[in-house]
Protein backbone atom coordinates (compact mmCIF):
# COMPACT_ATOMS: atom_id res chain seq x y z
CA UNK A 1 0.00 0.00 0.00
CA UNK A 2 1.32 3.44 -0.84
CA UNK A 3 2.27 5.95 1.85
CA UNK A 4 -0.37 8.57 2.42
CA UNK A 5 1.95 11.39 3.57
CA UNK A 6 5.38 12.69 2.63
CA UNK A 7 6.73 15.19 5.17
CA UNK A 8 9.68 17.37 4.10
CA UNK A 9 11.23 18.68 7.30
CA UNK A 10 14.61 19.33 8.89
CA UNK A 11 15.48 18.24 12.46
CA UNK A 12 14.02 18.01 15.09
CA UNK A 13 11.17 16.60 12.92
CA UNK A 14 8.36 17.81 15.21
CA UNK A 15 5.60 17.73 12.61
CA UNK A 16 6.59 14.31 11.19
CA UNK A 17 6.86 12.73 14.63
CA UNK A 18 3.51 14.11 15.70
CA UNK A 19 1.66 13.01 12.55
CA UNK A 20 3.34 9.62 12.58
CA UNK A 21 2.10 9.15 16.13
CA UNK A 22 -1.32 10.82 15.94
CA UNK A 23 -2.74 9.62 12.63
CA UNK A 24 -4.98 6.54 12.92
CA UNK A 25 -3.41 3.32 11.67
CA UNK A 26 -5.61 3.20 8.56
CA UNK A 27 -4.45 6.69 7.59
CA UNK A 28 -0.82 6.14 8.46
CA UNK A 29 0.30 3.53 5.95
CA UNK A 30 3.86 4.83 6.12
CA UNK A 31 4.37 8.52 6.89
CA UNK A 32 7.54 9.14 4.85
CA UNK A 33 10.16 11.70 5.85
CA UNK A 34 12.58 13.63 3.66
CA UNK A 35 15.13 16.36 4.46
CA UNK A 36 15.11 19.58 2.51
CA UNK A 37 18.69 19.09 1.31
CA UNK A 38 18.03 15.56 0.02
CA UNK A 39 14.68 16.14 -1.74
CA UNK A 40 14.92 16.67 -5.56
CA UNK A 41 11.82 18.67 -6.43
CA UNK A 42 11.46 17.00 -9.85
CA UNK A 43 10.77 13.64 -8.16
CA UNK A 44 7.63 15.04 -6.54
CA UNK A 45 5.76 14.73 -9.87
CA UNK A 46 6.16 10.93 -9.75
CA UNK A 47 5.88 10.57 -5.97
CA UNK A 48 3.03 8.18 -5.06
CA UNK A 49 1.65 9.84 -1.93
CA UNK A 50 -1.68 11.45 -1.20
CA UNK A 51 -0.44 14.55 0.59
CA UNK A 52 2.81 16.50 0.63
CA UNK A 53 3.47 18.28 3.95
CA UNK A 54 6.17 20.94 3.53
CA UNK A 55 7.45 22.21 6.90
CA UNK A 56 9.17 25.57 6.35
CA UNK A 57 10.12 26.83 9.83
CA UNK A 58 11.88 29.17 9.29
CA UNK A 59 11.36 29.77 5.54
CA UNK A 60 14.94 29.17 4.46
CA UNK A 61 16.12 29.12 0.79
CA UNK A 62 15.31 25.45 0.10
CA UNK A 63 11.61 25.66 1.11
CA UNK A 64 11.18 28.93 -0.76
CA UNK A 65 12.67 27.37 -3.89
CA UNK A 66 10.17 24.51 -3.56
CA UNK A 67 7.17 26.81 -3.28
CA UNK A 68 8.30 28.88 -6.27
CA UNK A 69 8.87 25.65 -8.21
CA UNK A 70 5.40 24.35 -7.25
CA UNK A 71 3.81 27.56 -8.49
CA UNK A 72 5.26 26.88 -11.95
CA UNK A 73 5.01 23.03 -11.83
CA UNK A 74 1.79 22.01 -9.99
CA UNK A 75 2.04 18.38 -8.89
CA UNK A 76 -0.96 15.99 -9.16
CA UNK A 77 -1.46 15.80 -5.37
CA UNK A 78 -2.39 18.35 -2.66
CA UNK A 79 0.25 20.23 -0.66
CA UNK A 80 -0.02 21.47 2.93
CA UNK A 81 2.56 24.03 4.09
CA UNK A 82 3.48 24.49 7.77
CA UNK A 83 4.86 28.01 8.17
CA UNK A 84 6.22 30.24 10.88
CA UNK A 85 3.74 32.76 12.28
CA UNK A 86 6.40 35.42 11.75
CA UNK A 87 6.42 34.97 7.98
CA UNK A 88 6.23 38.20 5.98
CA UNK A 89 3.24 39.01 3.79
CA UNK A 90 5.11 38.80 0.45
CA UNK A 91 6.44 35.30 1.18
CA UNK A 92 3.03 34.22 2.46
CA UNK A 93 1.45 35.39 -0.80
CA UNK A 94 3.91 33.29 -2.85
CA UNK A 95 3.32 30.21 -0.73
CA UNK A 96 -0.47 30.54 -0.73
CA UNK A 97 -0.44 30.49 -4.55
CA UNK A 98 1.69 27.33 -4.63
CA UNK A 99 -0.10 25.20 -2.03
CA UNK A 100 -3.59 23.85 -1.43
CA UNK A 101 -3.60 24.85 2.24
CA UNK A 102 -1.23 26.18 4.90
CA UNK A 103 -1.09 26.48 8.69
CA UNK A 104 0.94 28.80 10.90
CA UNK A 105 3.27 27.50 13.61
CA UNK A 106 2.75 27.25 16.54
CA UNK A 107 -0.51 25.40 15.96
CA UNK A 108 -2.78 23.21 18.03
CA UNK A 109 -2.23 19.52 17.38
CA UNK A 110 -5.92 18.87 16.87
CA UNK A 111 -6.11 21.55 14.16
CA UNK A 112 -3.07 20.16 12.33
CA UNK A 113 -4.59 16.69 12.40
CA UNK A 114 -7.95 18.04 11.21
CA UNK A 115 -6.31 19.82 8.25
CA UNK A 116 -4.51 16.64 7.17
CA UNK A 117 -7.60 14.43 7.50
CA UNK A 118 -9.76 16.97 5.66
CA UNK A 119 -7.41 16.85 2.67
CA UNK A 120 -6.73 13.12 2.42
CA UNK A 121 -10.15 11.96 3.60
CA UNK A 122 -11.12 9.03 5.83
CA UNK A 123 -8.98 5.93 5.87
CA UNK A 124 -10.04 3.19 3.45
CA UNK A 125 -8.52 0.07 1.99
CA UNK A 126 -7.02 1.43 -1.21
CA UNK A 127 -4.84 -1.42 -2.45
CA UNK A 128 -7.30 -2.68 -5.07
CA UNK A 129 -8.16 0.79 -6.34
CA UNK A 130 -4.54 1.91 -6.57
CA UNK A 131 -3.50 -1.30 -8.30
CA UNK A 132 -6.20 -0.97 -10.97
CA UNK A 133 -5.71 2.78 -11.45
CA UNK A 134 -1.91 2.53 -11.58
CA UNK A 135 -2.18 -0.24 -14.16
CA UNK A 136 -4.50 1.85 -16.34
CA UNK A 137 -2.33 4.94 -15.97
CA UNK A 138 0.87 2.99 -16.64
CA UNK A 139 -0.47 1.63 -19.91
CA UNK A 140 -2.08 4.72 -21.40
CA UNK A 141 -2.17 7.56 -18.88
CA UNK A 142 -5.87 7.26 -17.99
CA UNK A 143 -5.71 9.62 -15.02
CA UNK A 144 -9.35 10.57 -15.68
CA UNK A 145 -10.46 7.33 -14.02
CA UNK A 146 -10.81 8.79 -10.55
CA UNK A 147 -12.75 7.56 -7.53
CA UNK A 148 -12.53 5.67 -4.26
CA UNK A 149 -16.07 4.48 -3.55
CA UNK A 150 -16.33 0.65 -3.30
CA UNK A 151 -18.91 0.48 -6.12
CA UNK A 152 -16.62 2.40 -8.43
CA UNK A 153 -13.56 0.40 -7.37
CA UNK A 154 -15.35 -2.88 -8.13
CA UNK A 155 -16.25 -1.58 -11.59
CA UNK A 156 -12.81 -0.38 -12.69
CA UNK A 157 -11.15 -3.51 -11.28
CA UNK A 158 -12.91 -5.49 -14.01
CA UNK A 159 -11.64 -3.33 -16.89
CA UNK A 160 -8.24 -5.08 -17.29
CA UNK A 161 -9.99 -8.46 -17.07
CA UNK A 162 -12.62 -7.55 -19.67
CA UNK A 163 -9.87 -6.26 -21.97
CA UNK A 164 -8.34 -9.74 -22.19
CA UNK A 165 -11.42 -11.08 -24.01
CA UNK A 166 -12.85 -10.57 -27.49
CA UNK A 167 -16.42 -11.12 -26.32
CA UNK A 168 -18.94 -8.27 -26.81
CA UNK A 169 -19.16 -5.87 -23.86
CA UNK A 170 -22.20 -3.98 -22.55
CA UNK A 171 -21.50 -0.85 -20.45
CA UNK A 172 -24.44 0.53 -18.49
CA UNK A 173 -24.84 3.65 -16.40
CA UNK A 174 -26.62 7.01 -16.32
CA UNK A 175 -25.60 9.83 -18.65
CA UNK A 176 -22.29 11.40 -17.72
CA UNK A 177 -20.81 8.48 -15.75
CA UNK A 178 -17.94 7.89 -18.21
CA UNK A 179 -19.14 4.99 -20.36
CA UNK A 180 -17.09 6.00 -23.41
CA UNK A 181 -14.06 6.65 -21.20
CA UNK A 182 -14.26 3.08 -19.89
CA UNK A 183 -14.82 1.73 -23.41
CA UNK A 184 -11.60 3.42 -24.51
CA UNK A 185 -9.83 1.98 -21.47
CA UNK A 186 -10.94 -1.53 -22.43
CA UNK A 187 -9.75 -1.00 -26.01
CA UNK A 188 -6.38 0.47 -25.00
CA UNK A 189 -5.72 -2.37 -22.54
CA UNK A 190 -6.61 -5.02 -25.11
CA UNK A 191 -4.51 -6.67 -27.79
CA UNK A 192 -6.32 -4.40 -30.29
CA UNK A 193 -4.84 -1.18 -28.87
CA UNK A 194 -2.73 -0.47 -31.97
CA UNK A 195 -5.85 -0.49 -34.18
CA UNK A 196 -8.67 2.12 -34.36
CA UNK A 197 -11.30 2.82 -31.71
CA UNK A 198 -14.38 4.00 -33.62
CA UNK A 199 -17.23 5.53 -31.55
CA UNK A 200 -20.72 5.54 -33.05
CA UNK A 201 -23.69 7.48 -31.67
CA UNK A 202 -26.37 4.97 -32.63
CA UNK A 203 -29.19 7.35 -31.80
CA UNK A 204 -27.89 10.02 -34.22
CA UNK A 205 -27.96 7.90 -37.40
CA UNK A 206 -31.28 7.99 -39.34
CA UNK A 207 -32.71 4.51 -39.78
CA UNK A 208 -32.65 4.62 -43.60
CA UNK A 209 -28.91 5.45 -43.52
CA UNK A 210 -27.88 3.02 -40.79
CA UNK A 211 -26.83 0.11 -43.01
CA UNK A 212 -24.83 2.39 -45.29
CA UNK A 213 -23.11 4.12 -42.35
CA UNK A 214 -22.24 0.85 -40.63
CA UNK A 215 -21.28 -1.31 -43.61
CA UNK A 216 -20.53 1.16 -46.41
CA UNK A 217 -21.37 0.70 -50.08
CA UNK A 218 -19.83 -0.40 -53.36
CA UNK A 219 -19.51 1.82 -56.42
CA UNK A 220 -22.83 2.09 -58.24
CA UNK A 221 -24.86 0.83 -55.28
CA UNK A 222 -27.25 3.76 -55.80
CA UNK A 223 -27.56 6.81 -58.02
CA UNK A 224 -24.94 9.02 -56.32
CA UNK A 225 -22.54 6.22 -55.41
CA UNK A 226 -19.81 7.23 -57.85
CA UNK A 227 -17.11 5.66 -55.67
CA UNK A 228 -17.01 2.94 -53.06
CA UNK A 229 -17.20 4.07 -49.43
CA UNK A 230 -16.02 2.33 -46.28
CA UNK A 231 -18.46 1.90 -43.46
CA UNK A 232 -17.74 2.29 -39.74
CA UNK A 233 -17.16 -1.46 -39.39
CA UNK A 234 -14.38 -1.31 -42.00
CA UNK A 235 -12.87 1.77 -40.29
CA UNK A 236 -12.69 -0.16 -37.03
CA UNK A 237 -11.05 -3.21 -38.64
CA UNK A 238 -8.68 -4.88 -36.20
CA UNK A 239 -9.82 -2.59 -33.38
CA UNK A 240 -13.03 -1.74 -31.52
CA UNK A 241 -16.45 -0.49 -32.66
CA UNK A 242 -18.19 1.39 -29.84
CA UNK A 243 -21.99 1.58 -30.21
CA UNK A 244 -23.18 4.30 -27.83
CA UNK A 245 -26.92 4.64 -27.05
CA UNK A 246 -27.50 1.18 -28.47
CA UNK A 247 -31.03 1.27 -27.01
CA UNK A 248 -31.93 3.93 -29.62
CA UNK A 249 -31.56 1.49 -32.55
CA UNK A 250 -34.73 0.84 -34.52
CA UNK A 251 -36.03 -2.75 -34.83
CA UNK A 252 -34.60 -2.90 -38.36
CA UNK A 253 -31.16 -1.67 -37.22
CA UNK A 254 -31.22 -4.08 -34.25
CA UNK A 255 -31.73 -6.99 -36.68
CA UNK A 256 -28.73 -5.89 -38.78
CA UNK A 257 -26.47 -5.56 -35.70
CA UNK A 258 -27.61 -8.98 -34.44
CA UNK A 259 -26.72 -10.64 -37.75
CA UNK A 260 -23.36 -8.83 -37.74
CA UNK A 261 -22.60 -10.11 -34.20
CA UNK A 262 -23.66 -13.66 -35.03
CA UNK A 263 -21.84 -14.08 -38.32
CA UNK A 264 -18.97 -11.62 -37.83
CA UNK A 265 -19.42 -10.77 -41.49
CA UNK A 266 -21.20 -7.98 -43.37
CA UNK A 267 -22.01 -7.04 -46.96
CA UNK A 268 -21.58 -3.44 -48.13
CA UNK A 269 -24.59 -2.08 -50.03
CA UNK A 270 -24.41 -3.06 -53.70
CA UNK A 271 -21.58 -5.53 -53.16
CA UNK A 272 -21.76 -9.15 -54.31
CA UNK A 273 -19.59 -10.54 -51.52
CA UNK A 274 -19.44 -10.68 -47.74
CA UNK A 275 -16.54 -9.17 -45.77
CA UNK A 276 -15.23 -10.89 -42.66
CA UNK A 277 -14.99 -8.51 -39.68
CA UNK A 278 -12.02 -8.75 -37.31
CA UNK A 279 -13.03 -6.36 -34.55
CA UNK A 280 -14.67 -6.26 -31.15
CA UNK A 281 -17.99 -4.67 -30.21
CA UNK A 282 -18.58 -2.56 -27.11
CA UNK A 283 -22.10 -1.20 -26.62
CA UNK A 284 -23.34 1.33 -24.06
CA UNK A 285 -26.73 2.42 -22.79
CA UNK A 286 -28.16 4.65 -20.07
CA UNK A 287 -31.42 2.68 -20.02
CA UNK A 288 -32.42 -0.56 -18.33
CA UNK A 289 -32.26 -2.93 -21.29
CA UNK A 290 -33.96 -5.73 -19.33
CA UNK A 291 -37.00 -3.48 -19.00
CA UNK A 292 -36.76 -2.55 -22.70
CA UNK A 293 -36.77 -6.27 -23.57
CA UNK A 294 -39.84 -6.93 -21.40
CA UNK A 295 -41.63 -3.99 -23.03
CA UNK A 296 -40.72 -5.28 -26.53
CA UNK A 297 -38.61 -2.17 -27.26
CA UNK A 298 -35.34 -4.12 -27.62
CA UNK A 299 -34.68 -7.56 -29.06
CA UNK A 300 -33.99 -10.17 -26.39
CA UNK A 301 -31.58 -12.09 -28.65
CA UNK A 302 -29.54 -8.95 -29.34
CA UNK A 303 -29.49 -8.08 -25.64
CA UNK A 304 -28.08 -11.48 -24.71
CA UNK A 305 -25.49 -11.23 -27.50
CA UNK A 306 -24.30 -7.83 -26.27
CA UNK A 307 -24.43 -8.80 -22.60
CA UNK A 308 -21.63 -11.40 -22.84
CA UNK A 309 -19.46 -9.18 -20.60
CA UNK A 310 -20.89 -6.33 -18.55
CA UNK A 311 -19.62 -3.20 -16.81
CA UNK A 312 -22.09 -1.28 -14.62
CA UNK A 313 -21.05 2.28 -13.70
CA UNK A 314 -22.67 3.83 -10.60
CA UNK A 315 -24.33 7.24 -10.60
CA UNK A 316 -22.81 10.06 -8.51
CA UNK A 317 -25.72 9.83 -6.08
CA UNK A 318 -24.58 6.26 -5.32
CA UNK A 319 -20.93 7.26 -4.74
CA UNK A 320 -21.24 10.55 -2.85
CA UNK A 321 -17.88 10.06 -1.12
CA UNK A 322 -16.24 10.57 -4.54
CA UNK A 323 -17.71 14.05 -5.09
CA UNK A 324 -14.88 15.85 -3.29
CA UNK A 325 -12.27 13.47 -4.75
CA UNK A 326 -13.44 14.27 -8.29
CA UNK A 327 -13.85 18.00 -7.60
CA UNK A 328 -10.23 18.23 -6.42
CA UNK A 329 -9.11 16.21 -9.44
CA UNK A 330 -10.83 18.66 -11.81
CA UNK A 331 -9.31 21.58 -9.87
CA UNK A 332 -5.82 20.16 -10.34
CA UNK A 333 -6.47 19.82 -14.07
CA UNK A 334 -7.77 23.39 -14.39
CA UNK A 335 -5.10 25.03 -12.20
CA UNK A 336 -2.66 26.01 -14.93
CA UNK A 337 1.05 26.58 -14.16
CA UNK A 338 1.81 30.12 -13.06
CA UNK A 339 -1.83 30.97 -12.40
CA UNK A 340 -3.49 31.73 -9.08
CA UNK A 341 -4.22 28.26 -7.70
CA UNK A 342 -7.85 28.00 -6.63
CA UNK A 343 -9.36 25.80 -3.94
CA UNK A 344 -12.78 25.03 -2.47
CA UNK A 345 -13.99 26.47 0.81
CA UNK A 346 -15.69 24.16 3.35
CA UNK A 347 -19.04 25.78 2.52
CA UNK A 348 -18.48 25.06 -1.17
CA UNK A 349 -17.65 21.44 -0.39
CA UNK A 350 -20.89 21.11 1.57
CA UNK A 351 -22.84 22.57 -1.36
CA UNK A 352 -21.24 20.11 -3.81
CA UNK A 353 -21.87 17.13 -1.54
CA UNK A 354 -25.53 18.04 -0.99
CA UNK A 355 -26.32 18.12 -4.73
CA UNK A 356 -27.76 14.98 -6.40
CA UNK A 357 -25.78 15.41 -9.68
CA UNK A 358 -28.29 14.21 -12.28
CA UNK A 359 -25.59 14.87 -14.92
CA UNK A 360 -23.08 12.82 -12.88
CA UNK A 361 -19.32 13.24 -13.42
CA UNK A 362 -19.78 15.33 -16.56
CA UNK A 363 -22.00 17.81 -14.69
CA UNK A 364 -19.49 18.05 -11.83
CA UNK A 365 -16.66 18.70 -14.29
CA UNK A 366 -18.66 21.48 -15.96
CA UNK A 367 -19.53 23.09 -12.62
CA UNK A 368 -15.87 23.17 -11.54
CA UNK A 369 -14.77 24.61 -14.90
CA UNK A 370 -17.36 27.38 -14.66
CA UNK A 371 -16.40 28.12 -11.05
CA UNK A 372 -12.72 28.39 -12.04
CA UNK A 373 -13.66 30.85 -14.78
CA UNK A 374 -15.78 33.13 -12.59
CA UNK A 375 -13.63 33.04 -9.43
CA UNK A 376 -11.25 35.99 -9.30
CA UNK A 377 -9.66 35.20 -5.94
CA UNK A 378 -8.01 32.08 -4.57
CA UNK A 379 -11.11 30.52 -2.98
CA UNK A 380 -14.11 29.10 -4.82
CA UNK A 381 -17.13 30.20 -2.80
CA UNK A 382 -20.65 28.69 -2.81
CA UNK A 383 -21.91 31.54 -5.00
CA UNK A 384 -19.39 30.55 -7.68
CA UNK A 385 -20.97 27.08 -7.98
CA UNK A 386 -23.91 27.28 -10.37
CA UNK A 387 -26.18 24.79 -8.60
CA UNK A 388 -29.80 25.05 -7.43
CA UNK A 389 -30.16 26.99 -4.17
CA UNK A 390 -30.81 24.67 -1.23
CA UNK A 391 -34.13 24.87 0.54
CA UNK A 392 -32.45 26.11 3.71
CA UNK A 393 -31.28 29.28 1.98
CA UNK A 394 -34.34 30.00 -0.08
CA UNK A 395 -36.90 32.62 0.96
CA UNK A 396 -40.48 31.27 1.29
CA UNK A 397 -42.96 32.35 -1.37
CA UNK A 398 -44.34 35.82 -0.77
CA UNK A 399 -41.33 36.99 1.29
CA UNK A 400 -39.71 40.37 0.71
CA UNK A 401 -36.96 40.03 -1.94
CA UNK A 402 -34.61 42.68 -0.51
CA UNK A 403 -34.81 41.32 3.02
CA UNK A 404 -34.25 37.75 1.81
CA UNK A 405 -31.23 38.82 -0.26
CA UNK A 406 -29.77 40.77 2.68
CA UNK A 407 -30.10 37.77 5.01
CA UNK A 408 -28.41 35.45 2.52
CA UNK A 409 -25.53 37.89 1.92
CA UNK A 410 -25.01 38.44 5.63
CA UNK A 411 -25.01 34.71 6.34
CA UNK A 412 -22.42 34.20 3.60
CA UNK A 413 -20.19 37.06 4.78
CA UNK A 414 -20.23 35.87 8.38
CA UNK A 415 -19.37 32.27 7.44
CA UNK A 416 -16.63 33.46 5.06
CA UNK A 417 -14.99 35.73 7.67
CA UNK A 418 -15.18 33.02 10.35
CA UNK A 419 -13.60 30.41 8.08
CA UNK A 420 -10.73 32.63 6.94
CA UNK A 421 -9.91 33.67 10.50
CA UNK A 422 -9.94 30.03 11.58
CA UNK A 423 -7.62 29.07 8.74
CA UNK A 424 -5.21 31.90 9.55
CA UNK A 425 -5.23 31.41 13.33
CA UNK A 426 -7.07 34.66 13.98
CA UNK A 427 -4.71 36.89 11.96
CA UNK A 428 -6.75 39.66 10.31
CA UNK A 429 -3.81 40.62 8.08
CA UNK A 430 -3.35 37.15 6.60
CA UNK A 431 -7.10 36.55 6.31
CA UNK A 432 -7.46 39.85 4.43
CA UNK A 433 -4.65 38.85 2.04
CA UNK A 434 -6.37 35.52 1.35
CA UNK A 435 -9.69 37.31 0.75
CA UNK A 436 -8.08 39.88 -1.57
CA UNK A 437 -9.45 42.72 0.59
CA UNK A 438 -7.98 45.73 2.37
CA UNK A 439 -7.12 44.93 6.00
CA UNK A 440 -9.36 47.71 7.35
CA UNK A 441 -12.30 46.59 5.21
CA UNK A 442 -11.86 43.01 6.41
CA UNK A 443 -11.60 44.27 10.00
CA UNK A 444 -14.92 46.09 9.63
CA UNK A 445 -16.58 42.85 8.48
CA UNK A 446 -15.07 41.05 11.49
CA UNK A 447 -16.43 43.71 13.83
CA UNK A 448 -19.83 43.81 12.09
CA UNK A 449 -20.48 40.12 12.74
CA UNK A 450 -18.78 39.93 16.12
CA UNK A 451 -16.32 37.33 14.92
CA UNK A 452 -13.31 36.84 17.18
CA UNK A 453 -10.91 33.92 17.37
CA UNK A 454 -8.16 33.87 19.95
CA UNK A 455 -4.70 32.82 18.80
CA UNK A 456 -3.18 29.69 20.31
CA UNK A 457 0.42 29.16 21.25
CA UNK A 458 2.37 25.97 20.94
CA UNK A 459 1.54 22.51 19.76
CA UNK A 460 -1.00 21.21 22.24
CA UNK A 461 -0.87 17.42 22.46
Amino acid sequence: MQSRLLVIEDPPFLVHDYLNHALPAQLNSGCELANWDSMPFEKLEQCHVQLLVAVAIPPEPAPLRLFKWLREHPIPRPTLAVLSSEIDDQTLSVISQATDDFVLWPIRAVELLHRVQRIIGPGTKRDELESAREHLTEVFGMEQIVGEHPKFVRAIKTIPLIAKSDLPVLITGPTGTGKELCARAIHLLSSRRSFPFIPVDAGAIPDHLFENELFGHARGAFTDAHTAQKGLAAMAEGGTLFLDEVDALSPSAQAKVLRFLQERTYKPLGSDRFVKAALNIIAATNRDLETCVREKQFRADLYFRLNALRLDLPAMVDRRSDILVLARHFLRIQNSPGSNRKSLTPASVRKLESHDWPGNVRELSNVIQRAMLFTEGQFILPDHLSLPVSGASAEPAGGNFRKARTRIIEAFEKEYVERLLQEHNGSVTRAAIAAGKDRRAFGRLKKKYGVGIGRTDGLVR
